[in-house]
């Protein structure tokens, strides 16, 4: 039942050969789709091309890797069966959830000298959309629809879905896609593999929240999932939001010049992010259960890609699912959009378990990023190059830090043997060896780097003129610094011209040119993190901080997830210290319809709760249901709304909420992360986009943060 698709097949293989084999050239050339720039023209007036530097070591870089290894095309092309006739996918809600088409220029063959040559296999080989069979009869895969696959078990009578991607709109076309190609059958099963939301976000597209509840859809996830699933982005979700702009640079043109891809898919979906929570949990090592016929083991793998995961083998199909922990890229120790530093040994360590447990059997190994491998010794192969690529970052990094080299210098020391380097999948593109490395060592270590000096170092503001004043001044280091920008010294030029930016944000000259060593260093980078990373920092420095109010992410389902003990928390991050001197008081807090109570205090400018404790004399009692309290949480409702309709209680003395109320700060992902780049208007822009609503908590997952 094979559909014909006359564009991918031939352009993800043409493009491959354009582009690691022919002569580089400046010019883009093509038209490209919406959201991209004309060819070869730049979408930033004051952008660059490639300078004849870049040019030069993308060649040389090109020269060691191994082009000639073609297996990843061949497996990315394999079991296709059709594409949709639409590239973009609508969220209800009006917006384009999901476009597709907005990567296609990378499929016109052509080489891009401003992306690097890795990096551009990576995103050719991202271009899969449409169905595909991984087994035949058994196993599919949408890909191409969200930054994660959606996988499809085809059970005696219905099927079972791992991993709904991230939004509502996104997985229902997945699932109608697949029900219009295969023929329409009931979702009986749902696996969420793991707790990030490109994983879980799309869940009420494909299955009720009802046949949940009532035991006819089994929904099965690793045990710990709803408190993972929440409070990694709670207490800083706002830093969060912001830190992704630049990681995933979710505010660049999808262009030869900005947006290529996100290693482990093109982007992520805008939709309806939904959280059903799970009727089934896996809480040993290894546990069996069967779902419409289907026999399915699942290795528990905490503390690996995510705080809780889990791979799951097939045994009657000999099929391996790897869940996140092994895809085409080597993933993120550290992600620099901030979250706990993730543990590169163990991670190594759980993918050796499957290895030996399951991966001796396995005939098909597929995951929630990237394509499938066939066969055990290519499924080994690539297991063992994974396994000791993790375990390789974590023991070299530490034998260095063991022999003195610290978090400020490993990234300019670590470097993978030449054996993993000649194999793409040990190539770190949604991490890096750079910022992996240092990530490994503050894991153990820290930030310190022994130094007294950096222990507790002057602010960057407060340095920075003194580092202006001993290199002679503004026009000196600005003449310095495009010196060694005409020698390609890019690293060199922004160490000077970053100083200089942070001792005089106003001047102009002096950010353009920090800008232009930023964009040749994003255009040389093999990881799309680093490369999104500097291309985002050039673009805040020649045009400042976007404008515009951040769209919210986080739906009624997240809300409910959140317990209350969260949001107490985060109320406390909220206040404002420099006004909570002084204020003394208990606050008892009663959630009849879930049976919780909680003691609130004030005290030493800090606000703290206990859970399960009431004060004898609060100053003040709050009595609401956890249901009207999520309104509150959404910031859709005030206590004082709920007081008028008698859905909340005050007993006692109201001036400690008041003074609670009037200490919150209301955070926004607008600010400032190089000097000199808000908008002047950004103050005012920001107290008329206050929260009405002071206890609203921030959004919790981050849409543009998912899969990191």
């Amino acid at each position: 039942m094979k559909t014909t698709r006359p564009s991918f097949g031939w352009m993800i293989a043409a493009g491959a050969a354009v582009a690691f084999g022919a002569p580089l050239a400046l010019d883009s050339g093509g038209a490209l789709a919406q959201a991209t720039s004309p060819a070869g023209k730049h979408f930033d007036a004051k952008g660059n091309l490639p300078s004849m530097f870049t040019i030069e070591l993308r060649k040389g870089v090109s020269a060691t890797l191994p082009f000639e290894d073609r297996r990843d095309f061949e497996e990315a092309k394999k079991g296709f069966i059709a594409e949709p006739p639409f590239m973009k996918i609508m969220a209800d809600a009006g917006n384009v959830a999901w476009d597709m088409g907005s990567y296609q220029w990378l499929l016109q063959g052509k080489d891009f000298p401003s992306i690097h040559p890795s990096l551009q296999r990576q995103a050719v080989l991202n271009m899969a959309f449409g169905l595909y069979e991984v087994l035949p009869g058994r196993i599919y895969q949408v890909r191409g629809f969200d930054l994660a696959n959606i996988s499809f078990i085809k059970g005696d009578t219905g099927w079972i879905v791992f991993d709904p991607l991230t939004a509502k709109e996104t997985a229902r076309a997945a699932l109608e896609f697949i029900n219009e190609k295969l023929g329409k059958r009931p979702v009986l099963g749902v696996v969420y593999s793991h707790s990030h939301v490109d994983h879980f976000g799309g869940v009420r597209g494909v299955v009720d929240e009802a046949d949940v509840v009532s035991g006819k859809v089994k929904l099965i996830a690793p045990e710990g999932f709803m408190q993972a699933a929440i409070e990694e982005n709670v207490f800083t979700g706002n830093a969060m939001s912001r830190r992704t702009q630049y990681s995933y640079a979710v505010l660049l043109p999808r262009d030869p010049f900005g947006h290529a891809d996100q290693s482990i898919g093109k982007n992520v979906a805008s939709g309806n992010v939904g959280l059903i929570p799970p009727n089934h949990l896996i809480k040993r090592d290894f546990e069996e259960v069967t779902v419409d016929g289907v026999k399915m083991v699942f290795q528990n793998t905490p503390d690996t890609e995510a705080p809780v995961e889990m791979n799951t083998w097939f045994p009657q199909f000999k099929a391996f699912w790897a869940a996140e922990n092994i895809t085409g890229t080597i993933h993120n120790i550290y992600t620099p959009r901030g979250a706990p530093v993730r543990n590169a040994l163990n991670w190594s360590k759980q993918i050796n378990v499957a290895l030996y447990k399951f991966g001796q059997e396995a005939e098909v190994m597929f995951a929630s990023h990237s394509w499938p491998r066939w066969g055990n010794a290519r499924i080994q192969e690539v297991m063992r190059t994974q396994r000791d690529t993790y375990a390789n970052l974590n023991n070299q990094s530490l034998h260095y830090a063991n022999l003195g080299v610290t978090i400020n210098e490993i990234q300019n020391v670590y470097q993978l043997p030449p054996s993993l380097w000649k194999q793409w999948p040990a190539h770190s593109y949604h991490g890096s060896e750079q910022h992996n490395s240092r990530g490994v060592i503050n894991r153990f270590l820290g930030y310190w780097d022994g130094n007294p000096v950096n222990i507790a170092p002057l602010s960057p503001k407060d340095s920075a003129p003194l580092y202006v004043e001993m290199m002679g001044g503004s026009a000196k280091i600005v003449a310095r610094g495009k010196e060694l920008i005409d020698q390609g010294k890019y690293l060199e030029a922004s160490e000077i011209l970053n100083k200089l930016v942070f001792a005089q944000p106003g001047n102009q000259v002096a950010k353009d040119l920090l800008a232009n060593a930023f964009e040749q260093l994003g255009y040389q980078k093999e990881s799309p993190t680093l490369r999104n990373i500097y291309l985002q920092g050039a673009y805040e420095l020649r045009n400042g901080l976007p404008g515009g109010t951040p769209v919210r992410s986080s739906g009624p389902d997240m809300i409910r997830a959140m317990s209350t003990e969260n949001w107490l928390d985060f109320i406390g991050i909220s206040i404002d210290p420099r006004k909570a001197g002084g204020m003394h008081f208990t606050i008892n807090l009663i959630t009849p319809d879930n049976g919780e109570k909680y003691l609130v205090e004030m005290s030493n400018a800090t606000l703290t709760n206990i859970k399960g404790e009431q004060a004898k004399t609060p100053d003040l009692t709050i009595t609401v249901n956890r249901a009207e309290l999520n309104q509150v949480m959404m910031g859709t409702n005030s206590f004082d709304d709920l007081i008028k309709a008698g859905k909340a209680t005050f007993v006692g003395d109201r001036k400690p909420f008041d003074q609670l109320r009037s200490i919150l700060v209301s955070f926004a992902p607008n600010f400032e992360i190089l000097p000199g780049t808000a908008a002047p208007t950004a103050a005012a822009d920001a107290k008329r986009n206050e929260e009405p609503n002071p206890f609203k908590v921030p959004d919790l997952m981050p849409p543009d943060a998912a899969g990191d």
